[in-house]
């Protein structure tokens, strides 16, 4: 009634003993936004519901100087091959 786990799948139920994982590399990436207090409010929030980073990751909005305008800024360690 059932087959063994090892019998006649054909796919392999070990995963491979090549030894040790892949070494990745990383570097920073540093991402800013400028605008209203309300617009990169919510695009902090878009890239949070899109798992990008989260939202106490970023720095507090930092006044420009320009009329209403703030800036924002996240630095995130991304993998590069």
């Amino acid at each position: 009634m059932f087959i063994d786990n090892g019998q006649g799948t054909g796919v392999p139920t070990d995963p491979p003993t090549s030894g040790a994982l892949p070494e990745y590399q990383y570097e920073d990436v540093r991402l800013m936004l400028l605008g209203s207090l309300t617009s990169v409010q919510n695009t902090i929030a878009l890239l949070f519901k899109l798992n990008y980073a989260e939202p106490n990751d970023w720095s507090r909005p930092l006044a420009t100087g320009r009329p209403n305008e703030v800036m924002a800024i996240l630095t995130k360690r991304v993998r590069v091959d």
